[in-house]
Parts: structure tokens; sequence; C-alpha cells
């Protein structure tokens, strides 16, 4: 079952990243798809915020993979835009399973080294408000439905 929320400011979108946030659990993944500039990283930096990290939250477009452990628990941020389908050197499969949160943008460029489960978020610009948002968000495995039954 897709859920779809509009949001109408970026403190929206933070507001939506919190709620998540505050039913988290270890080995949680969260894959954002979007064009450029659609919310993305706006949601991160709410989730992570909520999660009380103190670093700055910034798109890891050229680092790929940065980790933050001054939260909660671990949150590891991917921007695999850059990676051309090609992820297997990197390992990101490790980070699904290391107690944290792996949020991951761009994750439709990496597709097949997606897990099953998880929480997938589609963020949408509107044509006719540059602050609105469409967000489409689908849970896949039965922690996830239960985490949007919890949220939205």
């Amino acid at each position: 079952m897709d859920y779809k929320i509009t949001t109408y400011s970026e403190e929206e979108t933070i507001e939506l990243a919190q709620n998540f946030e505050s039913e988290k659990f270890p080995n949680m993944i969260i894959c954002l798809r979007g064009d450029l500039g659609s919310g993305k990283t706006v949601f991160t930096k709410g989730f992570a915020q909520a999660m009380g990290v103190k670093e700055e939250i910034t798109s890891p477009t050229f680092n790929i993979i940065k980790e933050y452990n001054s939260g909660d628990m671990p949150l590891y941020h991917m921007d695999v835009y850059r990676l051309d389908g090609k992820a297997e050197e990197l390992g990101i499969e490790e980070y699904f399973t290391k107690d944290g949160i792996t949020i991951i943008e761009w994750a439709d460029m990496i597709e097949e080294y997606l897990p099953e489960d998880r929480l997938d978020i589609k963020f949408k610009h509107s044509t006719e408000d540059e602050d609105k948002r469409i967000i489409t968000i689908t849970p896949y495995g039965y922690e996830y439905e239960e985490l949007c039954e919890a949220v939205l």
C-alpha cells in the first residue's frame, strides 16, 4: 500500500522525517527517490536532527557515504548518484546490518543492491508551487508497514 502526503514547506518535510525517526529501529533502511532539489536531503536533515546528530548534514555526493555517530544510534547517509549502478566495491550491503539507520539518496540507482524489506520515499516537485512536494511512501515488509501505520 502506498501512502501519499503533501508538504508545503521544508519545515513540513522535516516534521515528517521527525515522525518517522520517533519510530526508528536498528537496521532501518530508508530509500529516497526524486529529482534534484526535491527534498531528499531536507528529509535526512530532519531525521538526523531528531536522532540528536550534532554534525551538519549535507548531501554526501562526493563522499558517497557519511557516517554520523553522535546521535541515538549510528546514521549512515548515502548518496549513490555518482555510482552509476556500480555499488559492489563499496560494500553498501554491510551497512544494512550494522545496527544503525541507513538513508540512501538516489536509491533507484542501486535497486539491485537494496534489501527486500525497506521504506521507499519518493519526492516529487509540484508544478503549481515550488515549495510543495508530493511524497509517496511505500513500505516493503511487515516492520515497515507497521512503521507507516504508527506514523501516518
